[in-house]
């Protein structure tokens, strides 16, 4: 037979792979169907004006694909292989979700959330401290590292937590992974209660929620109050619950902190039931009113506590680097996990990050952000206030709340506000509940600059005023 294709021999792309690609076209198209006979080389290299040998490669490495085969006395036939169907390709629906997901990452922007100021980070100690530690991973011997994290890290996570946190731990409860969601997917992994409830807040972080699903648990949103999560209310809505993952230090998005005494009703039920607690130590030491409250963990005698925290909103997102502090009893299953699943990262930016928090530079850091962002906290509120916004105006965490009359677009008003450059968030989607979903924009402190902050303010204020 003849192969009618042309070769281009003004591209860089050599002769022999176009031949190849040419015929794998053919094969895959059906064009040439299983069983039919290729040209041999000499005939093909003679009709497209090349040497033997190019045509021979092209075979040769359609040989090596398994596309043809080859024999004295059949000559190179294509191989039998299943039929490939030419149908419409059917788009699967849109969920919305990748776009959401962009939406709150979106950035770097005045007022976006969930990353620190740049100017509170020490990059250039930092980068000098990673780049010193990628020379040693260098240098070091080609061995597979600790899938469960480097020790040192584990060992200074260890000590930090007893000191900030309250959490007495060894380092072999310490998992590293990449950043909260990491920790999050190999808790849900090593307890695996598919098919069963998990309480959670509402509102809370979209992804967290999302994750539940994912993992095969039916998220049971549970309205939260100035003391956090109702726990009486949350017993008596749903009885086949096995877990509740939750925000106690500082409740995402909302700010509160959850009250001891629901703390103390939570552990309870996690004992008496033998459920599971997944503590989100979300903003972790960043309470900028006073001392952060000790992590729920810290009261947990009975091991039904999984606490995870990241480094995401302290030093930067981009590290993607995250913990879980297991209980002694589900230390080895989330270890067999990360070993065969989920390692940590790699070593450099782990011995960089332990380096880092051993010399100090991490607390100091914590200082000098806290007192900035008080700061910027001030600012802003101020610059809202005159800016004469139609909205309810309080803090949540490291954010600005500006409450909107009911039924407000603010995920609309959010949108457009990333023409100008800001990027607030909604917090219309972190309810589980539509009916329970109140309308507010959140303006992260942290990303609140002085240098526009006035214009920023303004604008959005119009932003408001057109829909409201």
């Amino acid at each position: 037979m003849t192969l009618n294709f042309q070769l281009d021999r003004t591209i860089r792309t050599p002769l022999t792979e176009q031949i190849q690609r040419s015929i794998t076209k053919a094969i895959e198209s059906g064009v040439l169907s299983p069983g039919a006979r290729l040209p041999s080389w000499v005939d093909l290299a003679a009709q497209l004006g090349v040497s033997r040998g190019t045509v021979r490669a092209a075979y040769e490495m359609l040989m090596d694909a398994q596309l043809v085969v080859a024999s004295r006395s059949a000559g190179t036939r294509v191989s039998d292989r299943p039929a490939i169907l030419l149908k419409e390709t059917i788009q699967p629906p849109d969920t919305g979700f990748m776009e959401l997901y962009k939406e709150f990452t979106a950035g770097p922007a005045i007022f976006q959330l969930g990353v620190p100021a740049h100017e509170t980070v020490p990059a250039k100690l930092f980068s000098q401290i990673r780049s010193h530690a990628m020379h040693s991973e260098r240098r070091g011997s080609a061995l597979y590292p600790d899938p469960r994290g480097e020790f040192e890290l584990r060992r200074v996570i260890a000590a930090y937590l007893a000191i900030a946190r309250g959490i007495e731990c060894l380092p072999s409860q310490i998992i590293i992974t990449n950043g909260f969601a990491g920790g999050l997917g190999l808790a849900l992994q090593a307890l695996d209660l598919r098919g069963r409830s998990a309480w959670i807040e509402d509102p809370c972080f979209p992804f967290s929620r999302k994750g539940l699903e994912l993992a095969g648990l039916k998220p049971i949103a549970i309205p939260v109050d100035s003391e956090g999560l109702d726990v009486e209310q949350a017993r008596k809505l749903e009885s086949d619950v096995a877990l509740a993952l939750l925000t106690p230090g500082q409740q995402a998005p909302l700010g509160m902190t959850l009250s001891l005494a629901r703390r103390l009703s939570l552990l309870r039920w996690a004992t008496e039931s033998g459920g599971w607690i997944i503590e989100d130590d979300y903003l972790s030491e960043l309470q900028l009113e006073s001392r952060a409250a000790s992590a729920l963990a810290s009261l947990d005698r009975d091991g039904r506590v999984i606490h995870i925290g990241s480094f995401s909103k302290t030093l930067s997102p981009t590290i993607r680097l995250g913990f879980v502090v297991a209980p002694p009893t589900l230390a080895p299953r989330l270890s067999e996990i990360a070993t065969c699943l989920s390692p940590a990262p790699g070593p450099a930016v782990q011995l960089a990050t332990a380096k880092f928090i051993h010399q100090g530079h991490y607390l100091r850091h914590l200082r000098r952000a806290k007192r900035l962002y008080c700061t910027q906290r001030d600012e802003l509120l101020k610059t809202i206030a005159n800016s004469d916004v139609r909205a309810e105006i309080s803090t949540a965490g490291l954010a600005v709340l500006l409450k909107l009359p009911t039924g407000s677009p603010d995920l609309k008003i959010a949108r457009e506000a990333s023409i100008f450059g800001m990027s607030p968030g909604a917090l219309s989607p972190w309810y589980s509940c539509p009916e329970r979903a109140e309308a507010a924009l959140m303006l992260g402190i942290t990303t609140s600059s002085n240098r526009h902050l006035k214009v920023s303010c303004d604008r959005l204020s119009e932003l408001i005023r057109r829909h409201t």
